[in-house]
Parts: structure tokens; C-alpha cells; sequence
């Protein structure tokens, strides 16, 4: 088989974005009806369904953790499109377990499957690593963003209009999709590592804490894995939370829940797919993370403010123009400061520092939200946690203002 290289780079960026936006289609089908059908098993009121959803969250974040570097060096020594493939048919295996599940354990056990298989985005960062040259890795990884927005933007409309008629129906949806992308891959997607930059497995790069250390010999990737840890912590909390929280701030169904997803979307392609092309080029990847930074510290201080379901829409776009900028940028930066045959392993890291964000991220929101809803609430609103979100904002700007200044030291 031909490699991307070989076969010619547009095409292979069309190929790895079609199976992206398929793949996060089916996630987006997901995302809104999960919370309700731990509630609906489960029986219990909407605050200890959030105990049980963030533990299954977690659980799912830390296979994730575990896996990730592991699934990253075998893309580096067998190629980024057997693990791809690998990966969807594991995600199919997922919608149809949870498709049938008649109880909580039945959940457990399809999000476990999840964390073994959810490789596909951190491979498909390293597939247009290979492709793309250093300089126009923002832009790419942009671009990747928005096949997230727009599969994230159709996926939660119909998981919403779906699951309000059934809670399973979404998942038989997210399986055909998962399977159908499967088989696009097998018969058009080419390979995009060659041979001669293949890298042997060895245990410091499948763990996951030694693969974390390894990525952060390079001097200037640690203090960018801070940041990137703090604010996907406050990030992995929004979205633990978010289904309950508009249920429990506006009376939101599922329907509603899914439509503001799908506004994610929209903001997400239109932010990742035309804006970061913009930002990058003319400020720089490092304004454009402290910035970025600076817009969601506000969008999080301001949303437990919002008294109107409406209000929801500006929110997420504001926010989006500030995280959807920066974890481009932040990813680009990373990447260049790397060697091309060690492009998997960041990815797999970045990955496995991601998912100790979804571990902690969902416990903390979950646990502050249960002791802010339900009928004897410790804190009056129930969306406290975002003001913890903000305060974590708010030490990433430190951090990254600090190593700015102690840069242009070095550099005089």
C-alpha cells in the first residue's frame, strides 16, 4: 500500500477528516443521552445520578489513561491506519453494548470497551503530524477541530430528537456509523508513516507515566503539559456536568441538551476550521494560547450567572473562541518540538495527560453539582464548579506568563 506521502497529502487529509467527522458523530450521538440512561437504569435523583455518571466517566478516562501511550507507540511502529482501523470496530462493539444494556453494569462494561478502543482522534493527530509540515501543523490540527465541530454538530441534534423517543436508538446509530466508517477505512484510507521513520516498542514509551516523562525531557513541552492538564481538567468537568446542569439550571431534556451540543459544534468548526488560520499566522501560537486562555477564565466565571436558557448560545461561542484557538495552538507548539518519528508518542501522552483530566475533571464536577442540586443544596447554585474551572484558568495564565518572561530572559 502507498503511503499518504506517496498518494498525495490532499488526499489523505480529506480521508483521515471524513473518518473523524464520522467518528465524532457517533460520539455526539452519545454525549446527550448517557446521563439519562444512568438515570433511567439507576433510579436515583438527578444529584446522585451525577455521583454515578462521574464515576463511570472516570472510569472509562482511566482504561484511557492506561492504554494511551501503549495504543500511540504501536501506531509509531505499525503505522497510524491498522490502529485506526482497530479502533472503530472496538467503538462499534461500544453503541451495541450500550445499545442493549438492561442495567448500570451492563454500562460499565461498554465504557470500559470505550477506553480500550478511543484512540481514534490521538492517532489522527499523529496521521496529520506526518502529513503536514511543521509550520502548517496549527492549521491542521485546526482542521481536525472542525471535522469535530461537524460531526459534533449533527451528532447531538439527532441523539437528542432520537433519544427523546428512545434512549437506545441513538447507540444502534452511533454502532452502523462506527462500522460503516470501518469499512471507508479499510478500502481508501492510505498509510502515513513509512517504514524508515518506524520506532521500536520498548516499556518506557507504553507507560503511561514513563511516556509522560519521555515526552517531557524536551524542556519546552512541561510547562505546555501543565497547562494543558489544568485547563482539561476544568474542560472535562464542563462536560461531565453539562447535561445535568441544564436539566437541573433551565429544566432541560434531551432534546434541549442536544441541541446545545450541537451549538458546540457549529462554534467548534467555525472556530477551529476558519478562525485559528486567522489568529495563528498573525499573533503567534503562544499569544494565541494566553489569550485563548484569558477568554474561557471569563466564560467560566460568567456562566453559573446565567438565569435564561438562551443565554447559553452566546456563552458557548464566547468560550469556544478562546479554548477552540488555544488547544490548537498549544497541540501545534508541542508537536514542532518533537522529532517526526516520536509524533505517536506525544500524541499518546498528550492523550493519557487528557485522560487524568476526564479521571479527576468529572469526580470534581460531579461531587461539587451533587452538593449544589437536589433539595438541600450545600451551595445555592448549580453551577459552582465552573468558578472552580475558572480559578484553574486563572493559574494556567500564571504558569504560561511566568515561562514567557523567564523565556525572553534566556533569550537576552
Amino acid at each position: 500500500m502507498k503511503t499518504a506521502a506517496q498518494g498525495g497529502r490532499k488526499t489523505a487529509l480529506i480521508f483521515i477528516i471524513a473518518t473523524v467527522v464520522i467518528d465524532m458523530l457517533g460520539v455526539g450521538l452519545a454525549w446527550p443521552i448517557l446521563p439519562k440512561l444512568v438515570g433511567e437504569l439507576s433510579g436515583q435523583p438527578i444529584e446522585n445520578t451525577a455521583l454515578l455518571y462521574g464515576l463511570l466517566m472516570s472510569g472509562f478516562a482511566a482504561v484511557q489513561f492506561v492504554l494511551s501511550p501503549f495504543v500511540g507507540a504501536l501506531s509509531d511502529r505499525f503505522g497510524r491506519r491498522p490502529i485506526l482501523l482497530i479502533s472503530l470496530g472496538g467503538l462499534c462493539l461500544d453503541y451495541i453494548i450500550l445499545a442493549l444494556a438492561p442495567n448500570l453494569a451492563w454500562l460499565i462494561i461498554g465504557r470500559i470497551v470505550a477506553g480500550v478502543f478511543s484512540a481514534t482522534v490521538s492517532t489522527a493527530n499523529a496521521y496529520l503530524a506526518d502529513i503536514t509540515p511543521k509550520e502548517g501543523r496549527a492549521a491542521a490540527f485546526g482542521l481536525l477541530g472542525a471535522a469535530f465541530g461537524v460531526g459534533f454538530t449533527i451528532g447531538p441534534l439527532i441523539g437528542g430528537v432520537l433519544g427523546a423517543i428512545d434512549l437506545q436508538y441513538p447507540f444502534w446509530l452511533a454502532a452502523a456509523l462506527a462500522f460503516i466508517n470501518m469499512v471507508f477505512g479499510y478500502f481508501l484510507l492510505p498509510e502515513s508513516l513509512s517504514a524508515q521513520k518506524r520506532s521500536s516498542i520498548t516499556l518506557d514509551k507504553v507507560n503511561p507515566f514513563a511516556a509522560i516523562a519521555r515526552i517531557s525531557r524536551y524542556s519546552t513541552l512541561l510547562v505546555l503539559l501543565i497547562a494543558l492538564f489544568l485547563t482539561g481538567i476544568a474542560q472535562q468537568g464542563l462536560q461531565g456536568i453539562w447535561v445535568l446542569w441544564t436539566e437541573a439550571r433551565f429544566g432541560w431534556g434531551v432534546a434541549e441538551a442536544g441541541y446545545s451540543l450541537a451549538w458546540v459544534g457549529i462554534c467548534m468548526a467555525f472556530v477551529q476550521g476558519y478562525l485559528v488560520r486567522i489568529v495563528v499566522p498573525l499573533f503567534g501560537e503562544r499569544k494565541v494560547v494566553f489569550g485563548g486562555f484569558v477568554i474561557s477564565t471569563i466564560a467560566y466565571i460568567g456562566l453559573p450567572f446565567l438565569t435564561q436558557g438562551w443565554m447559553i448560545y452566546p456563552g458557548i461561542l464566547f468560550h469556544l473562541i478562546g479554548w477552540g484557538c488555544a488547544g490548537p495552538a498549544l497541540t501545534a507548539i508541542m508537536s514542532q518540538n518533537v522529532p517526526d518519528n516520536e509524533q505517536g508518542l506525544l500524541q499518546g501522552t498528550l492523550g493519557s495527560i487528557n485522560t487524568i483530566a476526564m479521571i479527576i475533571g468529572p469526580l470534581v464536577a460531579t461531587q461539587i453539582f451533587y452538593l449544589s442540586a437536589g433539595t438541600s443544596p450545600l451551595f445555592p447554585n448549580p453551577g459552582v464548579f465552573y468558578w472552580f474551572g475558572a480559578l484553574l484558568f486563572i493559574l494556567t495564565l500564571f504558569i504560561v506568563a511566568f515561562d514567557a518572561r523567564a523565556r525572553q530572559k534566556a533569550r537576552r
